[in-house]
């Protein structure tokens, strides 16, 4: 089944095929991405591949400067005829949810999805209302434009799982995606080739994935050192512990494994770590490169014997 997924995202969107297997490590793990680059790079594409190839209810909300928390979560309105106040369901009521470019909205619109994020509910006047399940972020922005965008705060970047970059296609990937693109192949093409329950299947079969003591403390070496380091401001919190086991067990998953390796780990921890570990001035200035200083950070810690 995850292969057939795997195989329809990248008949539509090609020549990044690591890029869709860290997107499906996420789903799989019950986490959100973050996809940041230039504009252009089918961040969106990638997002509507993946929720077409998936029999699941689709929103999509494109964020501006005026959009507002309700227009996400929903409001409660008057109903005049029973003299009571109905709950009117926002965009957030997906199974897969494309937030596009949501660093152009205030942080006051930013913080609606906070609660979704972690706990899978949203609050409104008052009452919680459960999400459907399975629930799914898939954020865009543009890292090159500062004007007229708010930078996302780290509460909200500590609840995507993973951070990712599209980067630009090789050539023989580019060309094929100009031949698609001239043989009228598009996202609305795309067709479904699992479901929902297939996926909270699948997504069981990951929690079932054996993960040892000694390799759990070696994952907790590695968040220890990230704390240590001096040229992060903020080491990973407890959370990026927690993602980076989850996405240590899909990967396994995805290999065909019930047991997580250390090569799982290291697979997954650049884009795991990238976005919560902020670099100081002095470091920028240098020049050091985030990633750079995570794969560093692995070379540190011992791994495990078992």
């Amino acid at each position: 089944m995850i292969r057939k997924l795997r195989d329809n995202i990248n008949q539509t969107f090609v020549g990044k095929e690591e890029v869709v297997e860290n997107v499906l490590v996420c789903l799989l793990a019950g986490g959100h991405v973050l996809l940041e680059d230039v504009p252009g790079a089918g961040k969106t594409t990638l997002a509507k591949t993946l929720a077409k190839s998936i029999a699941c209810s689709f929103g999509r909300i494109q964020f501006t400067p005026d959009t507002l928390p309700s227009d996400v979560t929903g409001l409660s309105v008057y109903n005049m005829k029973t003299g009571e106040f109905e709950y009117r369901e926002g965009v957030i009521m997906h199974e897969i949810l494309l937030a596009d470019e949501i660093n152009r909205t205030s942080p006051k619109t930013q913080a609606s999805l906070l609660e979704a994020m972690a706990e899978g509910t949203v609050t409104v006047d008052g009452k919680i209302y459960p999400l459907p399940s399975p629930f799914i972020v898939l954020a865009t922005q543009n890292p090159v434009e500062f004007l007229g965008t708010f930078p996302l705060p780290e509460a909200q970047l500590d609840r995507f799982m993973m951070r990712l970059t599209i980067g630009y296609p090789e050539e023989a990937g580019e060309l094929r995606m100009a031949r698609n693109y001239l043989n009228g192949v598009d996202t609305d093409k795309v067709v479904s080739v699992c479901t929902a329950e297939d996926i909270i299947e699948m997504r069981k079969a990951v929690s079932a994935v054996h993960v040892s003591d000694a390799l759990l403390a070696y994952v907790r070496g590695i968040i220890a050192e990230t704390r240590k380091e001096k040229r992060f401001v903020l080491g990973a919190s407890p959370r990026a512990f927690l993602h980076l086991l989850s996405t240590s067990r899909a990967k396994a998953y995805l290999e065909g494994r019930d047991f997580v390796k250390p090569d799982d780990v290291k697979a997954v921890s650049a884009n795991t770590l990238h976005h919560r570990l902020q670099l100081t001035p002095e470091a920028r200035l240098q020049k050091e490169d985030t990633d750079q200083v995570i794969r560093d950070l692995l070379y540190r810690v011992i791994l495990p014997l078992e």
